[in-house]
């Protein structure tokens, strides 16, 4: 199982996000589970459009390095621009967790690093796998979202 998050602080953010879910689903692998969308403030560059997050779990058969690629393919199809790093976008796919997979390269690293640090990424992540075990950290999603000490504000969007 492979849980992925998406974000989008461009257009018209919710459907930035269907668009990226039905892309995945049909050229990485089934969805599986989708969390809530939430809202949060822009972090790193704060003086941008707020953000919609949402995480989602996929089965694919695709390595790591071939499931960047494809997601890397899906995000330039949608229309993102990479102009510098935290900066606004249409959308945004990062790989959360693959399996239990510790992967380190110059590339990619699983589990994503900043997990522990994002309340916007433990939040719907929490939502659908608050027991899932951190591989690195040993702790669940739940108790790294206990400790986190992100002050920014995570709302579901109804």
């Amino acid at each position: 199982m492979v849980y992925i998050l998406l974000g989008t602080n461009l257009g018209n953010r919710e459907e930035n996000l269907h668009q990226a879910i039905k892309n995945l689903d049909q050229e990485t692998g089934k969805v599986l589970e989708k969390s809530s969308i939430y809202e949060t403030a822009a972090w790193g560059i704060e003086y941008q459009p707020s953000f919609y997050n949402q995480v989602i779990k996929i089965n694919t058969d695709l390595s790591p390095e071939i499931l960047l690629k494809k997601i890397l393919e899906i995000e330039l199809e949608m229309g993102r621009i990479r102009i510098k790093k935290w900066y606004t976008r249409l959308i945004d796919i990062d790989i959360l967790y693959y399996d239990t997979i510790l992967h380190n390269s110059s590339s990619l690293i699983i589990p994503h690093k900043e997990i522990p640090n994002r309340k916007f990424t433990l939040i719907p992540l929490v939502e659908i796998a608050p027991d899932y075990i951190h591989p690195v950290y040993l702790k669940t999603n739940q108790e790294l979202l206990n400790l986190c000490n992100d002050e920014l504000e995570v709302k579901k969007v109804d």
